[in-house]
């Protein structure tokens, strides 16, 4: 469903080039459950801002159901990341002013393309589907942290969305709380078939993934498949791996 070939980001700060992803290929299917792992400053978030089409590559490409993203206009860009990818973000950014069922409903008003009762009934169903039936007068202030990243997830998938991207989405909540984020998330991604990509640095995190994606310094250094609880022990391993292979290091910052 999506293809990552050969992406190469890099940012100038001043006079200082740094290179956040350094030759990465990954391909992504349908209804597939994925972790990419990694410290911070890894490349985990520019992988999903590119992925996600909220940057461009340096080099490389990326393919989201057949289309080439360089290719495609502002416009069909906008229409690809409203119609296509949903998104759920550590800090939640959900809209103070609106309560849970206004914050879920805002992306369909946006999106246009279904009726006012088939908008409804799809807020009600996903709210239902997170558990806060209960909530959904509330806003965002009167929720705990784990109650508001259940809106998020559900705003990003009132869409019906193919992929969800999710940005460290458990760093604002407790061990306990992001577990059961991730579980839901899970569940959903069984039951809707829609594809979760989620960054993170916890081994807890991960090791609910179908896969997990390694990133260090901008580079995939280890790809396993269903990690289960052995999520410590392959990025302990990979990493050490890596140091040995002399592939860290990849980030560079170079003087212009």
């Amino acid at each position: 469903m999506i293809s990552v070939q050969d992406v190469t980001k890099r940012y100038a700060l001043g006079k200082t080039t740094i290179t956040a992803l350094d030759h990465v290929t990954l391909d992504i299917d349908a209804g597939e459950f994925l972790a990419i792992g990694g410290s911070s400053g890894s490349g985990k978030s520019t992988l999903l801002n590119v992925v996600g089409c909220l940057d461009s590559p340096t080099s490389g490409s990326v393919e989201i159901d057949g289309e080439q993203t360089d290719r495609l206009s502002q416009s069909k860009l906008n229409s690809l990341r409203l119609n296509k990818i949903g998104f759920i973000f550590q800090a939640f950014n959900l809209v103070a002013s609106l309560n849970v069922f206004e914050n879920i409903e805002l992306p369909l008003l946006i999106q246009k393309n279904i009726s006012t009762a088939q908008r409804r009934e799809r807020v009600r169903f996903f709210i239902e589907k997170v558990g806060l039936a209960d909530r959904m007068r509330n806003k965002p202030v009167e929720l705990s942290g784990g109650q508001r990243q259940r809106v998020a997830v559900a705003r990003a998938l009132a869409t019906k969305p193919r992929v969800v991207l999710a940005d460290e989405p458990t760093a604002n909540l407790d061990t306990q709380t992001g577990i059961e984020i991730i579980n839901l998330m899970h569940t959903i991604s069984r039951e809707e078939g829609t594809a979760f990509v989620f960054s993170t640095h916890d081994p807890k995190v991960m090791s609910r993934a179908d896969r997990l994606i390694h990133l260090q310094d901008g580079r995939i250094i280890d790809e396993v498949v269903n990690p289960g609880d052995r999520a410590e022990q392959i990025l302990f391993s990979s990493d050490a791996s890596a140091e040995r292979r002399g592939k860290t290091g990849a980030r560079k910052e170079v003087t212009i």
